[in-house]
């Protein structure tokens, strides 16, 4: 089995899951705040997501982790790579949950995974598909320095693209 890899930054670390998580990404996606990423969503979903989260990382050498802060050791949220068979195109995902939101974890993270994907993987390209009513996500993608694609392949035709900078305009 391939874990996802320990990726410390400033005040984050991204890390597998772990079953201690679950609770927290449950509690989530049954809530209202899930509405821009599939939810809410009964549990027995969400645990299908979490699983299939931490099993992408066999399938593809790639996925999602979970984000902590390293100042109080609590899972804030999660940041991924992803490219199901049902995408266009690999992307860059993040969700913060709401306590932690407005305190730059997700810019944090996002940038910590898109090195990765860029870097260790060897990516030439990333997009982030965001749910047009999303305006925070909206704003990250675009402090992240990603523009939209409105040409961009997408599975829901309502999602909006935006395109990461190319890796050699991020050096």
């Amino acid at each position: 089995m391939t874990a996802a890899p320990r990726i410390e930054t400033e005040r984050l670390v991204l890390r597998p899951y772990r079953l201690s998580d679950w609770e927290r990404f449950a509690a989530f996606y049954e809530s209202d705040a899930s509405r821009y990423v599939g939810g809410p969503l009964p549990r027995p979903r969400s645990w299908n997501g979490f699983a299939a989260d931490v099993g992408s990382w066999d399938l593809f050498s790639f996925g999602w982790w979970s984000v902590e802060e390293t100042a109080i050791g609590a899972c804030v949220g999660q940041v991924g790579l992803s490219h199901p068979p049902h995408f266009p195109e690999q992307e860059v995902g993040w969700t913060i949950f709401p306590e932690f939101q407005r305190r730059g974890f997700g810019a944090e993270a996002a940038r910590a995974a898109r090195r990765f994907a860029y870097g260790e993987l060897g990516w030439r390209t990333a997009v982030s598909y965001i749910d047009r009513d999303n305006a925070a996500s909206i704003a990250l993608a675009r402090r992240l320095g990603c523009t939209e694609d409105p040409r961009a392949a997408r599975f829901d035709p309502e999602d909006m693209v935006f395109r990461h900078p190319a890796p050699q305009a991020l050096q």
